[in-house]
């Protein structure tokens, strides 16, 4: 395989596709890079766009290679979710009604970016792909640059685009002037709507393993070894998760995930609540976390009525043995698959105080009918 390859940690099955896509000489006008992010769609996209170009241009300049990876026009349109403007409609420029802390922001984080291909941009209020971000692809298309073969527009969060925002991809996704590639990223490929989704070759990432996990952590973040190794088991093999975890104290989210599960389960309510609240005071997204955890908490049960070792929940392994004598006989995979729904919960339009009461209350009705059935 292609050497170049080498500095993107794991996705051999996504370098083995696009390598041979290469070597066949027919490249699709489109993808759909779908998987979790924190695991190296983006940097795969960079990479095929160096590889590509040198395959079929051995004589391409260095200089030019190099500017693929600064994200910046001609060689690459880079499209993201942003906040919208000011008094902004679907007419004016993506940035044109932007205030100064906006375009602050964004050039930070772009400058974080380019440093490092794994890291996650973070914009305040960039909640969707506006439509004008699309429409703007146009001139992107219309501009002819004879010194790089191949040029790519990466449209990262594709599941944020609107409707209409899809609708305007559309036209473009179908007929791309020639060596235009389209790249879209998402975890939620069945947001997408299927005319645009059909429109593209598919390749799906796989979580990082965690010889891999560990190497990013390490060598892209500079993370502490062991810091990188604790948190690891919780990250579902993303950078993205097991960076958050890091920051907002992974002892603490351990310790707060089995004192709401305890009392959720002894029905205490108010008490759950509050310690859930605690949790998501400065960032809501936490609550997806802690969901997370809950499941490992009960695959841990799990492993240790079947008597296996290796648990997430290891420095808790007394407390996990004392639950399993409380539960005998209860079906604890129904319990797990039950949080799997409850998983849904935050990403629902619903106020966010419900769905915390449904969260602890719904735990334990689960564990009360499995108490019953067993």
């Amino acid at each position: 395989m292609n050497s170049l390859w080498d500095d993107l940690y794991g996705q051999e099955n996504a370098k083995t596709i696009l390598n041979n896509i290469i070597e066949s000489g027919k490249i699709p006008h489109a993808f759909l890079f779908s998987g979790q992010d924190g695991i190296g769609k983006e940097f795969c996209a960079l990479k095929f766009a160096e590889i590509l170009n040198k395959h079929f241009d051995p004589s391409i300049s260095e200089a030019n290679l190099k500017k693929i990876y600064s994200f910046g026009e001609p060689y690459v349109k880079y499209i993201i979710p942003l906040p919208r403007g000011k008094n902004e409609t679907e007419d004016n420029d993506p940035f044109e009604k932007l205030d100064q802390e906006d375009i602050i922001n964004f050039r930070n984080e772009i400058s974080k970016k380019k440093l490092n291909p794994y890291y996650k941009i973070k914009l305040p209020r960039a909640n969707n792909i506006k439509i004008n971000s699309i429409r703007d692809i146009k001139y992107f298309l219309s501009l002819q640059f004879s010194e790089i073969k191949y040029r790519i527009i990466i449209i990262s969060d594709a599941h944020l685009m609107s409707e209409g925002a899809q609708n305007a991809l559309l036209k473009s996704l179908e007929e791309p002037p020639e060596g235009v590639i389209f790249i879209l990223m998402t975890k939620y490929p069945g947001s997408l709507r299927e005319t645009t989704r059909s429109r593209c070759w598919n390749i799906n990432f796989q979580p990082l393993d965690n010889v891999n996990l560990e190497n990013v952590l390490v060598n892209m973040f500079n993370i502490d070894r062991v810091k990188a190794n604790k948190v690891i088991p919780f990250a579902n093999g993303s950078a993205v998760t097991a960076l958050k975890l890091l920051e907002n104290d992974i002892d603490l989210l351990l310790e707060k995930t089995i004192n709401i599960l305890r009392n959720s389960l002894a029905g205490r309510f108010n008490t759950a609540l509050d310690e859930l609240n605690y949790l998501i005071d400065n960032d809501d997204k936490i609550l997806e976390f802690v969901i997370s955890l809950m499941m490992y908490w009960f695959m841990d049960v799990q492993k240790d009525k079947l008597g296996f070792n290796n648990l997430y929940f290891e420095s808790h392994k007394e407390t996990i043995q004392k639950f399993n004598k409380n539960i005998k006989h209860s079906d604890v995979s129904e319990i797990i698959k039950q949080l799997e729904i409850i998983s849904s919960y935050p990403r629902m339009n619903i106020n966010q105080n419900l769905i915390l009461l449904k969260i602890v209350t719904d735990i334990f009705k689960i564990y009360q009918q499995n108490l019953k059935v067993s």
